[in-house]
């Protein structure tokens, strides 16, 4: 059981809530939804958490041959796993050989055991691979 919230965080270490990550874990090969970048709280079975985990993703890249739009998710644990609520972008419109930037912001109220997250990414109608240039991923427990 983690130990219960004290009245003041003052000279405590929060580093334990906070993970980020800013290497390309892959880049989406055609039109698969493939994990782009991870994060882990290792922490999480021995803290508090009041609400849930705070989830931000953002990845540059080059959308792949015959890309017509992009969509970044976050999930619990794989690429199959639980979607986090509101961290879906919808297909986003996209051409195929353009640079661009997209962020996916979501809020995890029924965090995992482990507190491991993917940043996900699928180029739709994509034909070949998409090259994603930079990431950054960070979860926040609150």
């Amino acid at each position: 059981m983690p130990a219960p919230f004290t009245q003041s965080n003052y000279q405590e270490d929060q580093s334990p809530r906070i993970a980020t990550s800013v290497t390309v874990v892959a880049s989406p090969a055609a039109a698969a939804e493939t994990i782009i970048a991870s994060v882990t709280l290792p922490g999480l079975l021995d803290m508090p958490v009041a609400s849930g985990i705070l989830l931000f993703g953002w990845a540059a890249y080059t959308v792949g041959t015959n890309g017509t739009a992009v969509q970044m998710r976050i999930r619990q644990i794989s690429v199959g796993g639980t979607l986090v609520t509101g961290a879906d972008t919808g297909a986003v419109s996209a051409t195929a050989a353009n640079l661009r930037e997209q962020s996916c912001i979501g809020y995890d109220i029924a965090p995992v055991a482990g507190g491991l997250y993917k940043l996900t990414m699928q180029v739709t109608a994509g034909s070949a691979a998409s090259t994603v240039s930079a990431v950054t991923f960070t979860a926040i427990a609150v």
